[in-house]
């Protein structure tokens, strides 16, 4: 029989539910979180993947995007409220409102347990790990105005504001609740700036701010001091630097606590910007100890030559990881913090065959992270630690800390 004509081939449209269209409002119950800061709800057998929403709540949700895969929503009325969730304390953090912050409607606390939630799924489902991993708080305590690093977008009316999710449509907005108060955003926000170029404000553990539009200071220091603990970085204010106030001296402190360097160890730090690690990997070697730094950003490298000017236990190697680590022959302790991409096979091979007693990896993404370690593991490696910290409260993301040794 044609297949076409199949009376069974027929029925199929008329007994597969429609798709959900953008616009519709749909009853749910929402399910578990899932990475990038939405949670997982159904519809007549279609995922819906649902901001604004908690675990277990039941709510209308407003079908914001549809692909062949899934649809995407925001929960615009709750019917059933977790006792998790809690007044949002921005006005900008709602349905239409600004993308960057993911759980300002969930309490603190839970935030920390959703965080820890998809860390353990990532890396049973992409690192094929069972593991365990608390998310640590870290001051302020309310996980407010700690953001030291802003990227505002200009909108229609030529004043600052910040994309809403998924989006390019800028929100203009008159403050925002996660920055760092020394940035001032509410003084920013009445001035017309006009044209597209971004607005980029950093704030320092010195008490400094610079502002800069494409790239160029326009007003503040062009020279940022950031003190972590003795040491003090001079660093541009485009240079990467950990965007969290807090973040800097959570970091180093953890990385020294597992890291078990002696005096002489040669230890490589990739990815390693303007060297927030380097200077304390290289107080623990040693003048007899040796430092690697390894960084492709050319900021960032300008800043690391002029902070470890004198060094003499410091050699920095301008260029990407996979092409300048197999330049050394010799390492007994491996750092990494790579992009949010992770760092990737040809990475992990290169760092592998060095043999090193101990890796340390410090990522803010757990999928990447997690996708590393199933790489490390089939390299001879076994993960015997791992810790996150909630460096970016308010939102999806969190940092951890992660310690590799050989099987």
């Amino acid at each position: 029989m044609n297949e076409e004509l199949d009376p069974a081939n027929a029925l199929e449209p008329l007994l597969a539910p429609e798709r959900l269209q953008v616009g519709e409002v749909v009853e749910v119950e929402i399910g578990k979180i899932a990475h990038g800061g939405h949670c997982v709800a159904r519809f007549e057998g279609q995922v819906i993947f649902v901001r604004y929403g908690i675990p277990g709540e039941r709510a209308l949700v407003e079908i914001t995007a549809v692909n062949s895969k899934m649809a995407r929503g925001d929960a615009i009325e709750i019917l059933e409220a977790s006792k998790h969730r809690v007044v949002a304390p921005c006005e900008y953090a709602v349905p239409g409102g600004c993308g960057g912050c993911d759980f300002q409607h969930i309490d603190l606390a839970y935030q920390r347990e959703l965080k820890a939630d998809v860390i353990v799924e990532q890396f049973s489902r992409l690192g094929g790990l069972d593991i365990e991993c608390e998310v640590l708080p870290v001051e302020p305590a309310d996980g407010l105005h700690w953001r030291t690093r802003m990227d505002f977008a200009i909108g229609d009316t030529g004043h600052i504001g910040l994309y809403a999710n998924r989006s390019n449509e800028v929100v203009e907005i008159h403050d925002c609740l996660i920055a760092d108060e020394l940035i001032d955003v509410p003084a920013l926000a009445t001035r017309k700036w006009g044209g597209d170029d971004r607005i980029e404000a950093a704030s320092t553990s010195t008490g400094q701010v610079n502002i800069s539009r494409a790239g160029r200071s326009i007003s503040g220091p062009t020279q940022l001091n950031e003190k972590v603990g003795e040491f003090t970085y001079q660093i541009s204010p485009q240079s990467f630097w950990q965007s969290h106030k807090s973040a800097p001296s959570t970091l180093v402190n953890e990385v020294l606590s597992i890291i078990e360097l002696e005096s002489g160890d040669i230890v490589c730090d990739l990815y390693g910007g303007a060297g927030l690690f380097t200077a304390a990997l290289a107080k623990v070697v040693g003048p007899k100890g040796r430092v690697h730094l390894i960084e492709s950003g050319a900021r960032a490298i300008a800043d690391a030559q002029k902070i470890f000017k004198g060094f003499g236990n410091i050699e920095i190697h301008p260029g990407r990881v996979e092409a300048r680590l197999p330049k050394i022959d010799k390492a007994d302790v491996l750092l990494l913090d790579p992009p949010r991409t992770g760092a990737g096979e040809e990475v992990i091979d290169v760092m592998t065959r060095l043999h090193p007693l101990t890796i340390v990896y410090v990522s803010c993404d757990p999928a990447s992270l997690a996708r590393d370690a199933k790489l490390l593991l089939a390299n001879g490696y076994k993960m015997d630690h791992i810790v996150g910290f909630d460096l970016f409260p308010m939102t999806q993301h969190v940092e951890c800390v992660a310690r590799f040794r050989p099987l």
